[in-house]
């Protein structure tokens, strides 16, 4: 909508560069074009302001299929006004010079037709196809005959209208119908997944029976190899018990022979000891055989006074002293 400034009974009007702006005084026509500024008597002027900008028209429709089956389109058509001049001929796009709003509604106008017109051939696209394969591929269809409708629509050029773009956005069935078609779907994919899981659940079981088979072969190997540590223990006992007897018996042979040439030696000391003494006796006697008795007495005297303890004071008697001497007179050896 166009800015309009009252100055002393003049308007002032600036418009928007989106806008072209069309004035009028007296049946002629003083400015036009996008954008424009200028002064204006409001009693003498006709002004017209025709949007040239990009503009999106959106529109729900519903058709029927070739199955009688109802349907929702959602669509977009991207439209712009390329003839401002021949849209402000054809529509009224005139506002009013004291407040700037336009006195009709125009763009509703070209809405209606745009609308009419896109759904025109949408019927007739789908009116024709089974309701599936409206669903499948009925968005392409619709907006390619929407498109090439909208192009061909002879009104549009004549009222300085270009058809930008066209989107089809969705066809929906009715809700009761939509529920039924994704039932089938729904199942498929409710098995898909019960499949998954019973796939899952037979994995996890396998992978739990290969783990207890692998714990079960781990115990079988460990008892094998504990067997083997026992019998091995025990061959390294009796290894040893063997080897602890022959040493012990290495240690007591060893032992005895020891003893037998311990004893060997023991008796030929006492042998030789036996004949050194018999041979010392024998010459002893030898030696005393030819010594008279009273020289035996004397020695004997000697030897005795040598075995004796120490003798502090001996005492003598006479009768002790008369014997003695009376049998050394006699040369008595008794």
């Amino acid at each position: 909508m166009a800015d309009i400034t009252r100055r002393l009974g003049w308007r002032h009007l600036r418009g928007a560069p989106t806008a072209h702006i069309r004035h009028h005084r007296a049946g002629r026509l003083v400015h036009d074009g996008p954008g424009l500024s200028f002064w204006y008597r409001s009693l003498t002027a006709a002004l017209s302001e025709v949007p040239v900008d990009d503009r999106e028209l959106a529109m729900t429709f519903h058709a029927r299929t070739s199955d009688f089956q109802d349907v929702a389109v959602q669509a977009t058509v991207t439209y712009r006004i390329s003839d401002p001049a021949l849209a402000a001929d054809r529509l009224d796009f005139s506002v009013d010079p004291d407040t700037g709003v336009w006195r009709s509604a125009p763009l509703e106008q070209l809405g209606t037709l745009l609308t009419e017109t896109a759904q025109q051939h949408a019927l007739d696209v789908l009116s024709r196809t089974a309701l599936s394969a409206a669903l499948t591929d009925g968005v392409t269809a619709v907006r390619e005959r929407v498109a090439a409708g909208l192009a061909a629509e002879p009104r549009l050029p004549a009222t300085g209208i270009e058809v930008v773009a066209v989107r089809v956005v969705a066809l929906r069935p009715e809700p009761e119908v939509e529920r039924a078609l994704r039932t089938p779907a729904r199942e498929q994919i409710q098995q898909e997944a019960d499949r998954a899981t019973y796939e899952r659940r037979a994995v996890a079981v396998e992978r739990e029976r290969t783990i207890a088979e692998n714990e079960l072969a781990s115990r079988i190997e460990l008892a094998r190899r504990e067997e083997q540590l026992v019998d091995q223990r025990g061959t390294n006992a009796r290894r040893e018990a063997e080897e602890s007897a022959a040493a012990d018996a290495v240690r007591a042979g060893a032992e005895a022979a020891r003893t037998v040439k311990l004893a060997e030696a023991e008796a030929g000391a006492a042998r030789m000891t036996g004949e050194a003494r018999a041979q010392a006796q024998a010459a002893w006697l030898r030696v005393h055989a030819d010594v008279d008795v009273a020289t035996l007495h004397a020695l004997t005297g000697t030897r005795l006074a040598e075995n004796l303890p120490h003798i502090e004071n001996l005492t003598v008697s006479p009768d002790v002293l008369t014997g003695l001497l009376s049998r050394l007179g006699t040369g008595d050896r008794g």
